[in-house]
Parts: C-alpha cells; sequence; structure tokens
C-alpha cells in the first residue's frame, strides 16, 4: 500500500491551479487583505492510493470535541462536516447523531485515539448497513483571533479494522493561504456567503470550519 506522507504521529485506530507567470494579485484579495493567490494544501495525512471497492457506505460519527470546544460548538460542526463529506461523493453517507449515539453506546461522541466499547464497529455496522466508519477530533479551537481549528480524522473499514485514510492538520485563519482558500471556497461553493464573505468567514468557527473540512476532505483518496 502506497501511502502519503504523514509528519504528525498517528498513534494506533484509536490512541484551483493557478498559472506560472508574472499576474497582479487581483484588487478583491488585496482589500480583504490576502495579497497573494496561493492556496492552502493539507500536507499532514496518509491513506490509500485508491478507496478500496468494498468501501461504498460509510457511517458519519458526530464530532469529538469536548476537551477543547463546548458541546454546542462541535455540534454546529457536524452538519459542517457532512456536507463537505457528501460534497466528495467518495461514498454514501450515513450519519449518527449524538442522541443514537448516546442511546446506543452511552456517550454523545466518541475520539479516533480513545477505547471504544466492546463491539462498536460491529453494532455500528450491523445496525447501519455500512461497511466504514468516520472518526474526527477537533484537536485544537481558539475563538478568539486568530481563529484557530484542528481536525484529526481516521476512515476505518470494519471488516478488518484497517485504516484506511488518516488526517492531523491544523487550520489558522492568521495563514494567507488559508485566508485566500477560504475567499475562494465562498466565491465559487457558497452563493449564501455575504457579497464580502471573507471577515465572516475568518471569524465564525462554522463558516472557517466548512472551509477547513473542505480541505480536509478532498485529501480522501480517489475511486
Amino acid at each position: 500500500m502506497k501511502l502519503r506522507p504523514i509528519y504528525h504521529v498517528v498513534s494506533g485506530l484509536w490512541l484551483g491551479v493557478f498559472l506560472a507567470g508574472c499576474h497582479t494579485v487581483p484588487a478583491v484579495l488585496e482589500d480583504a487583505g490576502i495579497g497573494q493567490t496561493t492556496p492552502y494544501v493539507p500536507a499532514n495525512y496518509r491513506g490509500e492510493t485508491r478507496l478500496p471497492d468494498d468501501v461504498q457506505r460509510v457511517a458519519l460519527l458526530p464530532i469529538h470535541g469536548d476537551a477543547v470546544m463546548s458541546v454546542e460548538t462541535a455540534t454546529s460542526l457536524d452538519a459542517v462536516l457532512l456536507k463537505a463529506l457528501q460534497a466528495q461523493t467518495r461514498f454514501e453517507v450515513v450519519v449518527l447523531s449524538r442522541a443514537e449515539c448516546q442511546r446506543l453506546f452511552g456517550a454523545d461522541d466518541f475520539s479516533s485515539v480513545s477505547a471504544l466499547p466492546h463491539g462498536f464497529l460491529e453494532a455500528i455496522a450491523n445496525r447501519y448497513a455500512v461497511d466504514s466508519v468516520l472518526f474526527t477530533d477537533v484537536t485544537v479551537f481558539q475563538a478568539y483571533r486568530p481563529l484557530t481549528l484542528g481536525f484529526r480524522s481516521k476512515l476505518a473499514r470494519v471488516r478488518d479494522v484497517q485504516l484506511l485514510w488518516a488526517f492531523d492538520e491544523i487550520f489558522s485563519a492568521d495563514d494567507p493561504k488559508m485566508r485566500f482558500s477560504a475567499q475562494q471556497y465562498y466565491r465559487t461553493g457558497d452563493r449564501s456567503a455575504p457579497s464580502n464573505p471573507l471577515p465572516t468567514a475568518l471569524q465564525s468557527p462554522s463558516r472557517f470550519g466548512a472551509v477547513a473540512a473542505d480541505l480536509m476532505f478532498r485529501t480522501l483518496p480517489p475511486r
């Protein structure tokens, strides 16, 4: 299996392209305080070269973030992750809600690096007819400027508990490349955004999280 490099230690499962040359920076980007046109490219991930054929339905677990953010904020990011994941059309996504997690397993969410209840993966696979499970942790959250958000995510196949993809990255609104990516995202991918979306995108956890989640799930193995 050919893996992309990952530079952060990942413990066991549970523990547009611009043409080269001289260009004038568009005025709208200068006004937004970006000053360059290089998008953010995540580097801290690894995964299969391609998704296995038997990965067709994936259970998306609620975000685990109680160590760094409130349950309310984490819950607001659940929908953000779902939208970003579905946009990649890699597989069918089945949502496991916080209420269902609590009812079935006694907790609202589960971390990708913590011990899981006995038979956890098998129970999810049998109940929701999925073949894989996607975990996501918020590792860093800073609500004040600069807004900072860290995502760690892992995709595990149930039948052999194989890790198919792992991601661990910290996104900062202070990074010019991230600012440009936010500008791109809301000008091309979210028509509900205001005419000048950047200020809101760099101050709202859910709007900034949408950009980060989009960048994260773009690194999933292709079909």
